[in-house]
């Protein structure tokens, strides 16, 4: 893969409308970029399933999986204004998601683009200037004066899909991205472009990757892939939160330009030590810069996967997204690389004596 080719592929992802429950747009570019060197197929769930050649059933499987949701909205009601009620669909901190531009798809499947609005400084009473905003004091406008208008003219209704407007771009003299939805779309691409990498190698074992849905509410899409699947261990890929530009020094654990990020620890899943201990060692052997954490708060896929039979060894590999869970986020494209590197390393050396070792 050319690095222009890793780039548009980030961008297709990054650009595709896919909040949770509603991947359709994000399935397609998948199913687009695996169709010459993959089978494909589809769960109820809109889980996308890829393999490669024939799978032997004497070797152990590696599952490589990433989610292709991203956070956004759902719209609860439409008030007589015409402006919508909503509800967060994934983590948000309420006060970063007001005077942002978003898009609502409608009963056609355009998306129409809307802002979300909350009461003007100039008519808040004192007491509502000091208290922190709520999600249910918000609404998006979309420029209408009823809600007849909003049904008949726009064919919006409840229920209908919400998500971030925001264009992707790359700053070559920084090599650094920009866009939406990096969590998890940078860890789709560079899924992806692991599989296409390993897919005809006759290696030690059968890989399968998963891209799942609806992980941002919960690693539902998840829970039936892993089950599915049956692996015997598993590699999450991430765009896990960057914490560089807020932390004290000491505390710094997923700095962009710093390498991918493997997670010890979160309040979902405590990785398995040997696995990753195995990762972290082999990393520092090939030169490929990896950081390492402990979360006190976060969750990945992981959570449901290292569940599954009678216990699944799981890391994450996590490319660090700076601003994770907002409109924009920046990633640092020599970590995409160094994650891809880290992963098709790995799988070369996950035989069935090293996988039983963990």
């Amino acid at each position: 893969m050319s690095k222009s080719e890793s780039i548009d592929l980030i961008k297709r992802l990054s650009q595709a409308n896919g909040v949770s429950g509603f991947e359709d747009e994000v399935v397609t570019v998948v199913r687009s970029y695996a169709a010459d060197f993959g089978t494909v197929t589809e769960d109820q769930m809109r889980n996308v399933y890829l393999k490669g050649k024939a799978q032997d059933k004497t070797k152990p499987t590696i599952l490589l999986d990433a989610h292709m949701d991203e956070v956004g909205f759902i719209v609860q009601a439409i008030k007589p204004n015409g402006t919508l009620r909503f509800l967060p669909l994934g983590g948000w901190v309420p006060s970063n998601i007001p005077a942002h531009r978003v898009k609502v798809q409608n009963s056609e499947g355009r998306y129409l683009t809307g802002i979300i609005a909350s009461k003007p400084p100039h008519f808040m009473s004192e007491k509502e200037r000091n208290q922190p905003l709520l999600i249910e004091d918000m609404v998006i406008d979309l420029g209408v004066t009823s809600a007849q208008e909003v049904v008949e003219v726009l064919k919006i209704e409840i229920g209908a899909p919400v998500v971030p407007e925001v264009t992707f771009t790359y700053s070559a003299e920084l090599d650094v991205l920009s866009g939406k939805a990096f969590d998890c779309r940078i860890g789709c691409a560079c899924l992806l472009e692991t599989l296409k990498e390993v897919v005809d190698l006759d290696g030690h074992s059968n890989v399968v990757a998963t891209l799942t849905s609806q992980e941002e509410v919960g690693e539902r899409g998840a829970t039936v892939a892993a089950r599915n699947v049956q692996p015997d261990i598993a590699i999450v890929f991430e765009g896990c939160p960057a914490d560089d530009t807020f932390e004290e020094t000491y505390m710094i654990q997923s700095a962009l330009k710093k390498g991918p990020m493997l997670r010890h620890f979160d309040v979902s899943m405590i990785t398995n030590p040997r696995f990753q201990k195995f990762a972290l060692e082999l990393g520092k052997e090939l030169n490929i810069p990896v950081q390492a954490s402990v979360r006190k708060g976060g969750g990945t896929n992981g959570a449901v996967i290292n569940l599954v039979k009678r216990g699944v060894p799981c890391i994450v590999i996590g490319i660090p997204v700076r601003y994770a869970h907002t409109h924009y986020g920046y990633s640092a494209y020599e970590d995409f690389v160094h994650a891809r590197e880290l992963a098709v390393a790995l799988i070369k050396r996950l035989d069935k004596e090293t996988i039983a070792s963990f």
